[in-house]
């Protein structure tokens, strides 16, 4: 069997980080300090004369054994082992700790909704009787992003400085969504015909600033992988919330129409106009703090939901490739077709990401591995035809604002899922490191933002805002 020491440094740190995270009582921010300890011990046995493995060793075991340390954490943090779906606050916090949280987020929730409604002064109303205006599409996410990344950044301890930072992307992506002169630039009604460029731009910008927010979250230490799986589960436990409290808010809307239906008027002014808008906004905020409160419950739900829809995903695509090749029917490269596959393929790269984050390192390959493969690689044919038709339709009628956007994103998939491929056939035949997949899934991460940045500022002067 392999042991630390016959690891690089940084590798043996991350199966340590691995073990750490399999103890039930320790959750993401605890694993952070303990890594924190153990980096600095490192760092002064280094500056010592020991070499990196000699340091480690030594390191680990200064910090004693790791069993005793979870049970320790355990009796120190017992309410997170019995607490559910009930608010109450974490043992390393004071009572006074918690309520000022709860302040904190109740604020920030009630600035997220007002926010929605500031626009109203300056000549852009919601109207519940037309069509959204595509000034409230572009910027949604510039009404919840900036609050969420101020509740990170008071809770993470960050600095005026690292503030100014951070808002940085934000101001920018304001102009940019607001300053180019679109073409058809005023309702959600010429959405499908309106210009592409301002469509992409709302599709896009919110990725693009989602990068802004994870680095709140990780204390501005992107570098740091613990820290950006951290990320990555909570932007997956977030999107779980968050449609929880819209089911939630769908009863709410049927029972207030009920209500006012009861006494002959219709809500219609106070649903479109206030409970919609506001509550999808403040949503966000509320949705992430109850992510943070409940970081043991549900980052259960990563293994389980990885193993729920693996296969279902698998048998997806497995059964479209089929049907394909059965019919010869090609893809149909128009936009709507084009936003699906990508949600599809992301969906599948974002199993892949939780299967690293919930996998043992140390453990041999299984049948979910072989499984994971299989719907890697059918992933990877499913984004190589829809790369041969949209290149095969370029090639025929030309660029376009969509088929450019649709390359782009292809070929960043394409990379990410050939290369995760590969990281995981050499990891099945054990000869490479799931570590090593892990690794290659959170550095690749920033790349679609980047890739979101460009087309929310180059794509619209470029193409003339059409």
């Amino acid at each position: 069997m392999t042991t630390f020491a016959d690891r690089p440094l940084e590798e043996q740190i991350a199966q340590w980080r691995a073990y750490v995270r399999r103890r039930q009582a320790l959750h993401g921010p605890d694993v952070e300090e303990l890594e924190g300890h153990l980096r600095d011990q490192l760092a002064a046995l280094t500056e010592a004369g020991l070499s990196g493995d000699e340091a480690f060793l030594i390191a680990v075991k200064r910090m004693g054994s790791l069993d005793a340390l979870s049970r320790e954490f355990a009796r120190a943090h017992s309410e997170r082992l019995w607490k559910q779906l009930v608010i109450a606050p974490d043992a390393d916090k004071s009572a006074n700790t918690a309520y000022a949280e709860a302040l904190v987020v109740l604020g920030l929730a009630v600035a997220a909704a007002l926010a929605v409604k500031v626009p109203a002064l300056f000549g852009h109303p919601l109207n519940p009787n037309d069509e959204l205006p595509l000034f409230y599409a572009r910027n949604a996410s510039l009404f919840v992003f900036p609050l969420l990344t101020v509740y990170f950044m008071w809770k993470r301890g960050l600095g005026v400085v690292s503030g100014l930072w951070l808002a940085l992307p934000f101001a920018a992506g304001a102009v940019f969504a607001n300053v180019f002169p679109f073409q058809n630039p005023e309702r959600l009604d010429n959405f499908p015909a309106g210009s592409d460029t301002q469509v992409l731009t709302i599709l896009h910008l919110p990725i693009a600033l989602w990068l802004a927010v994870g680095f709140a979250y990780v204390r501005g230490r992107w570098f740091a992988d613990g820290g950006r799986m951290n990320f990555v589960r909570f932007s997956g436990e977030l999107a779980i919330y968050y449609v929880l409290i819209a089911l939630g808010g769908g009863v709410l809307t049927g029972f207030t129409f009920m209500m006012f239906a009861a006494i002959d008027l219709k809500a219609d002014w106070f649903v479109a106009g206030w409970l919609i808008p506001c509550g999808a906004a403040g949503a966000v905020i509320i949705g992430s703090w109850l992510v943070e409160a409940k970081q043991s419950v549900i980052g259960n739900m990563a293994p389980v939901l990885t193993r729920l829809f693996t296969p279902l995903f698998t048998i997806l695509l497995l059964v479209f490739l089929a049907t394909m090749a059965w019919t010869g029917s090609p893809i149909n490269v128009k936009r709507e077709v084009l936003i699906g596959f990508d949600l599809l393929l992301a969906v599948v790269v974002g199993l892949v990401l939780y299967a690293a984050s919930a996998r043992d390192p140390e453990a041999p390959p299984d049948f979910f591995d072989g499984l994971q493969v299989l719907l890697v690689v059918s992933a990877l044919v499913v984004d190589g035809v829809a790369l041969w038709a949209i290149t095969a339709r370029i090639s025929e009628f030309g660029f376009t604002p969509n088929r450019v956007a649709a390359l782009g994103e292809n070929l960043i998939l394409l990379v990410n899922l050939a290369w995760s491929a590969w990281l995981y056939a050499r990891f099945l035949r054990q000869r490479g490191s799931f570590v090593a997949l892990e690794r290659w899934q959170i550095a690749y991460l920033p790349v679609y933002s980047v890739w979101a940045a460009l087309v929310v500022v180059v794509f619209p002067p470029v193409f003339g805002y059409r």
